[in-house]
């Protein structure tokens, strides 16, 4: 079944949160998953949602895969820049058949 790992993310730091990017997306491809948000600002129509809070979604063949991607090593030196480059929530989600 696949899975989906959400982010509500706001950069604290524009190079490192690029840096963070290119390593987050490499790390991705390898376990076969794909955006299929990126960055996007909400069209917000019921509740509230801080400004500067961007979406990104994930999406993964299965969350035993999504999970694999997460306690990765190739992730692990993204999330080494992470810290710095951007706060967030990340949860993980499974879809539907």
């Amino acid at each position: 079944m696949t899975a989906y790992v959400i982010s509500e993310v706001e950069i604290l730091d524009e190079q490192l949160a690029e840096r963070y990017r290119e390593l987050a997306r490499h790390s991705i491809e390898q376990y076969d998953g794909r955006y299929v948000v990126r960055g996007a600002a909400p069209d917000v129509v019921e509740g509230s949602w801080p400004v500067e809070q961007r979406v990104v979604i994930v999406e993964f063949p299965s969350m035993q895969r999504a999970r694999e991607w997460y306690d990765s090593p190739e992730y692990a030196r993204a999330l080494e820049v992470r810290g710095s480059a951007l706060e967030r929530r990340l949860f993980f989600v499974e879809g539907t058949d």
